[in-house]
């Protein structure tokens, strides 16, 4: 990718550019978890978006995405925001590092990216955090410390994309180190880094291609029901509920409600759980907590689907030592732990089955644990 960068650079715009990446994550375990003030436990991963950048001595930002074959040119005034919606995204983390009082100057970048779009994996975090990087780097000397780096990508989602989401893609692109996943407490915002060299195994995501558009806020319904437990039960948030809390007060709470805390309080324990599990090299147990997220999300928090509890049966069928649901729901991913001797048979057995019954084969994604954001020599 690095060399078909610098090729394309030097006939777009000439010079030598300076090289960044910045990658996509991946969540093994904690969904749902962040606007109750849990845990996730994100990882970045070896898909990844990589800009050829250097300064051009005008006030004007020049791009080209490759993936998209296209250009853009901008000014860095809140006035200038381009049309282009892949551009608002590098105007946005222009305009947050400016109004942080950082420095950007005028430049030129080519981009291009492996992340799968759509398949759950943050693509636009990766590119806000690729960018932000380098411009820290390459106009403020690195002063910009990076928890700054990833709120600026979270500021860009809301004042320029649209999109009201919270820290943990930005943080995971950002803090992502090889070989290793962090626990993020959502509240505090506190990390640590756990081991996940997973000799034996490999991560593998497979994407239904489906999203099922639901009409009734979901989400919204969803972050709604945690909030009136909560408020039942005298806690800020679910984060600090028990199930005896919960039990104590069933019946003050709608039987919906009570089984959405349920997963969330569940969820929380988990996620702890698993950080346990990964100190102790013990797969077992981070698989067996994988697998009783998927059931808590489908049964009590009800935000899986038909094809996604399907591709969960089948992993179950052949042995795969954890699976689930990634990401918000209603269609998407599952996220898989399969040790390397059964991994062929598993992604023939999904495909043949997928296939057979939604007429689609669901696409099959492996991943590694990764670096995240960094300048790319």
């Amino acid at each position: 990718m690095k060399e078909k960068l610098k090729t394309l650079f030097e006939s777009h715009f000439g010079g030598t550019p300076t090289f960044y990446a910045s990658s996509g994550r991946i969540n093994l375990i904690g969904e749902h978890t962040d606007y109750n003030g849990g845990f996730v436990f994100p990882g970045a991963i070896d898909k990844c978006i990589m800009a050829a950048i250097k300064e051009n001595g005008t006030d004007k930002v020049r791009l080209y995405s490759v993936d998209l074959d296209a250009s853009c040119e901008f000014g860095l005034n809140e006035a200038d925001k381009p049309q282009e919606q892949w551009a608002s995204y590098i105007f946005g983390v222009c305009r947050e590092i400016i109004k942080r009082g950082g420095t950007v100057r005028g430049f030129d970048a080519v981009f291009s990216g492996n992340v799968p779009l759509g398949a759950g994996l943050s693509s636009s975090a990766a590119l806000e955090s690729c960018f932000a990087f380098a411009l820290n780097d390459m106009f403020n000397d690195n002063k910009i410390d990076k928890f700054e780096l990833a709120k600026i990508g979270q500021s860009t989602e809301h004042n320029y994309c649209g999109v009201n989401c919270g820290i943990m893609d930005q943080f995971a692109s950002v803090f992502g180190k090889k070989d290793h996943l962090m626990r993020l407490d959502c509240r505090s915002l506190e990390y640590k880094y756990y081991p996940f060299a997973a000799k034996g195994y490999k991560l593998v995501l497979l994407d239904s291609k489906v999203k099922h558009e639901l009409v009734d806020s979901p989400y919204n319904k969803r972050r709604a029901s945690c909030e009136r437990v909560a408020q039942t039960l005298g806690v800020e948030t679910l984060r600090d509920a028990t199930m005896e809390m919960l039990e104590a007060a069933k019946d003050k709470i709608s039987e919906e409600d009570y089984k959405r805390a349920v997963y969330v309080i569940g969820e929380k324990q988990r996620v702890l759980d698993v950080c346990d599990a990964l100190e102790r090299g013990d797969f077992e147990t981070v698989g067996d907590r994988m697998y009783k997220t998927h059931e808590g999300l489908s049964k009590d928090y009800e935000v899986s689907c038909e094809e996604l509890d399907y591709l969960n049966d089948i992993a179950r069928e052949c042995g795969v030592t954890g699976s689930r649901i990634m990401g918000g729901g209603f269609g998407g991913c599952t996220i898989n732990l399969v040790k390397d001797a059964l991994y062929d048979h598993f992604i023939a057995e999904a495909k043949a089955k997928f296939n057979a019954r939604y007429g689609h084969e669901p696409v099959v994604h492996e991943v590694i644990i990764s670096d995240g954001a960094r300048r790319v020599e």
